[in-house]
């Protein structure tokens, strides 16, 4: 019993320590800046959307908010394309060097992007592409297909051999069993490895920062605001991180409700 106490605790202290970043910003966007700079933080406050309505009536932001949404849509849909059979080939199949293969997916990751963007500059400078949403849809495909092959291989290699043995003596294809069984069962692990690729690419500031002056992505956008003027505008900061959050909460959850009707379905 205080073993499961002590456990709940932990648990609560944990997600307090992360939730408590995201409330003050939540707050802080709904504030004045007399209010934020104020040293006690207050908490009874006059609210005011004045912060919000700077940031959506800005052009930036909605130029920002629709690039990156092309931008991180097509690269993340090539990567689930070109990731996720890849990924169930690699653990059912066990192609030579596979554990290696494993590691080199994983060893994308541990790079800077800045190595990724440096190298890409010049290829793109070269052949005209420079600050183009094609040029900065191919620089995180590198990210997306990588990160979503090896979050995915772990999810497949869970899928019951047995099952597909008996789908292949009935006489289905390979790809009947990939689609009809392994991607169901699959699927809750998948929906992790979608939704964490989407938060990272989404969020990538340097490689937006590097690639690009006007086709900007949203983070670009927001980390401007900080030089906005001889005073930081924290509000117009708070409420443009507050949006920038919104759109990985909303992708959860189309997501979810995608794999409930048509995976589960089936």
């Amino acid at each position: 019993m205080k073993k499961n106490i002590s456990s709940t605790l932990i648990i609560f202290l944990l997600l307090l320590f992360a939730i408590t970043p995201i409330l003050f910003a939540l707050l802080g966007s709904f504030k004045e800046l007399k209010d934020i700079i104020h040293p006690i933080p207050k908490l009874i406050f006059k609210p005011t959307l004045e912060n919000y309505v700077t940031v959506l009536t800005t052009d930036s932001i909605l130029r920002g908010i629709q690039n990156s949404t092309i931008i991180v849509g097509v690269s993340l849909l090539i990567g689930i394309i070109v990731g996720i059979p890849a990924a169930y080939a690699i653990a059912r199949y066990k192609p030579r060097g596979s554990d290696d293969l494993r590691f080199f997916y994983l060893s994308i990751r541990f790079m800077p992007p800045v190595a990724i963007a440096i190298p890409f500059i010049g290829i793109f400078l070269d052949l005209g592409m420079y600050d183009t949403k094609t040029a900065i849809i191919i620089t995180y495909l590198p990210i997306t297909i990588s990160s979503i092959i090896w979050l995915s291989i772990p999810a497949f290699e869970y899928v019951p051999r047995d099952i597909e043995e008996a789908a292949e003596i009935e006489g289905c294809t390979y790809f009947e069993i990939f689609r009809k069984i392994a991607l169901p069962v699959a699927s809750p692990s998948l929906v992790g490895a979608i939704v964490f690729t989407f938060v990272i690419t989404w969020n990538e500031l340097l490689i937006a920062l590097s690639l690009s002056s006007r086709n900007v992505t949203l983070p670009v956008v927001a980390a401007s605001f900080t030089s906005l003027g001889f005073e930081t505008p924290w509000g117009v900061i708070n409420a443009s991180a507050i949006l920038l959050a919104l759109p990985p909460l909303l992708f959860v959850f189309v997501i979810i409700n995608f794999i409930k009707r048509f995976i589960y379905k089936e």
